[in-house]
Order: C-alpha cells, then structure tokens, then sequence
C-alpha cells in the first residue's frame, strides 16, 4: 500500500506544502556538511591556533614538570590544583570550543536559515515498533546511508594513506630529532593530512547536500488529488466563489435599480442599452451614471423608470457611448457633455424647471 502511495505522487510539492513541512522543522539538512563544517575548523585551528594553544599548555604544565615536589600532594590541596589545572585548560580551549560551536551553527543555519518549529510532529507509535524499526535500517534509505559511510570511509582512507606513505620515510628520523623539531614535524605532517581529508570531505559534503535536497523534495512529493486540494483550500472552491461572484453582482444590480427612480433620465439604445442619469444643478458640476444595463438588465432599467415617471429618451449612438465609457457614479466625460445637456436641458423644461427656449428643439422619442 505504501508504495501504491508512493507512485501515484507524481506532483512536484507546492510552496504551501513545503513552508507547512518547514513549520514542522521538515528541511532537507546533511549531516556531512556538518561534519565538513567542523573537520573544517578543525584544521583551520591546527593552522593557526594549534602553535599558540599548544605554548599555552607548555607553560600551564611547567611546574609539574620543574619543581613537582613544590606540590601538595595532601588530598584538599590535591583537588584545588587539579581544579586550577582543568580551569586553565578550559581557558586556553575555549577559543577552539567556541569556534567549533560557531561553525556547527551557521552549518545549520547555512543550510536551512533560521527555522522555530512550533508545530513538532506528534509520537507516532509505530516509530518504536521494533518492525517498523527494521524496516528503516534495511530498507532503501538505510542502505543509502550505510553506502555513503563506506564510501566516505573507503575515499577518506585511500587520500590518507596516499598522503602518508611518502611521509614514512621521515617518520623513521623523528628519534633522532630535538624535541621541538619533533613537534613541528609532527605538527606539518597532521596538518597536511588535514587538508587531504577536508579536500575529500568538501566533496563528500556537496555530493550530500544535493542529495538530501532531492530526497526531501521526493518525499514532499504529491498526488494529483492532493495538489487540487490544496489549490481549492488556498484559492478557494471554484463553485463557491462562482456563487460569491453572482450573489455580489446580484446585490451591485439591486442597489443600481434601487437608483433608477432617483434618476432624471434613462437614455436607450432603444432596447440593447440603458443609461440612467442623475443631475441635481445646484449640488452637481455634471451629470453622473446611476445605473447601466445591456439586453435584459436594460429592459428592466426602463420598465422601473416607466413605473417612477423617468422620461425615457432614444439615442442609440449616445446610450452606447456611456455604456461602453463610464463607470457608475461617475460624472459624464467632456465629450458627451453637450449632448447629454441637449437632453438634460429638454427634460427639465418639460418639468417646468427650465423656461421653454425660443427654438426649441424637437422633443426625442420616448
């Protein structure tokens, strides 16, 4: 069933799902570019610090060598110098410690950047089954993994030996060296050993976090369901906002219909277009569009008009002109003034509010 599961994810996983994965502190991390971030510092101490650390300790541990009978041997003072001693170490140490703790971090944070899981997954019993415990050593991950320790194994041990072998050679004369050109060359044949092994650990490394990356995106992988799912949960159900969609254009086409008895006039097409308009002449620099409709919804536009006693003017190329450029509640632009104004002025001196003009043009069809 597992690997049923397993084929038929076939779907890269979306960034919703990774970002809920990385919540949980599921990332892809190497271990080995860990374990090449300290073996790095490492051999930048044995460089660089390794001289310095190793003088310290030569003059910590001075007096034990040139007077030790000048130590108390009895058992309090025994231990306050035993304390002393281990409080020096720790002292000349730390920088290394601190270093090597610095390095193990940004290895961390390197690789993932800063990650504060809130949500930990929960116990899952079925992780202590002894079974299942199995399962994860023998099978292909466990494998992958035991490959990749002999092969570091195998690639770390065959740079070493080839790097020493020429050394051996030295190594005999070191008997018969002073004591401190015993430790220097002691010091250079360690640090070029190093350098091997870090060599052969930047690979490892690399190879590694490539792979932990494409193993976690294989894992996060996702079926077709799952992806659909996830796009209706994060855009929404498509049916749903359809409906959304329709009762808000349902209640925008209340509210404009509401508007039409206010009006002062309804300009038609006569029956494809309706443009309502309002003009109030001492609140309104112009006229604005109150309501718009095409075929159906322009029929109703004049039937509501009709019942209020809203004069109903024809003309087709002026209804098609403000459908198409203005919005509602917006004033007419100036290119449709002086029509508009034609209109506005007829309907207003049928009103009585305008005197009749001495030529007045004749009244358009209703």
């Amino acid at each position: 069933m597992a690997e049923e599961d397993d084929a038929s994810k076939t779907e890269d996983p979306t960034a919703r799902k990774l970002e809920k994965a990385r919540d949980k502190g599921q990332v892809a991390s190497s271990q080995e570019v860990k374990s090449w971030m300290i073996l790095l510092g490492g051999a930048f101490a044995m460089i660089v610090m390794a001289p310095g650390i190793m003088r310290d300790i030569s003059l910590t541990s001075l007096k034990f060598i040139e007077s030790p009978h000048a130590i108390p041997i009895d058992s309090p003072h025994l231990r306050h110098v035993l304390i002393e001693l281990l409080g020096d170490l720790a002292w000349i140490l730390s920088p290394l410690m601190g270093l090597l703790v610095v390095l193990a971090l940004v290895a961390n944070v390197g690789q993932t950047g800063f990650i504060w899981a809130l949500e930990k997954p929960k116990p899952q019993v079925s992780k202590i089954s002894p079974l299942k415990g199995a399962k994860r050593i023998f099978g292909a991950k466990g494998f992958v993994e035991f490959v990749k320790g002999l092969a570091k194994l195998s690639l770390v041990t065959v740079v070493a030996f080839g790097l020493a072998v020429p050394l051996l050679g030295d190594i005999a004369l070191l008997p018969s060296l002073e004591i401190g050109q015993t430790l220097g060359r002691i010091h250079w044949i360690a640090i070029w050993l190093m350098v091997g092994t870090v060599a052969v650990m930047t690979a490892i490394a690399a190879l590694d976090f490539a792979y932990q990356k494409f193993s976690h995106l294989k894992q996060m992988r996702m079926t077709k369901q799952e992806v659909k799912d996830e796009h209706k949960q994060s855009e929404g159900d498509p049916l749903v906002k359809a409906r959304i969609r329709k009762l808000r254009m349902a209640r925008a086409q209340e509210r404009m219909m509401a508007a039409v008895p206010e009006a002062d006039v309804v300009i038609t097409n006569p029956t494809h277009y309706a443009v309502a308009l309002e003009y109030k002449m001492q609140t309104m620099p112009a006229p604005k569009v109150v309501a718009k409709g095409m075929d159906s919804l322009a029929q109703r536009i004049r039937a509501v008009a009709e019942e209020n006693d809203v004069p109903v003017i024809e003309n087709a190329p002026l209804a098609q002109a403000l459908y198409a450029t203005v919005e509602l509640d917006e004033e007419i632009p100036d290119e449709h003034y002086k029509a508009v104004a034609e209109i506005i002025g007829y309907v207003m001196r049928l009103r009585g509010q305008l005197p009749h003009a001495p030529h007045a043009p004749d009244a358009p069809h209703a």
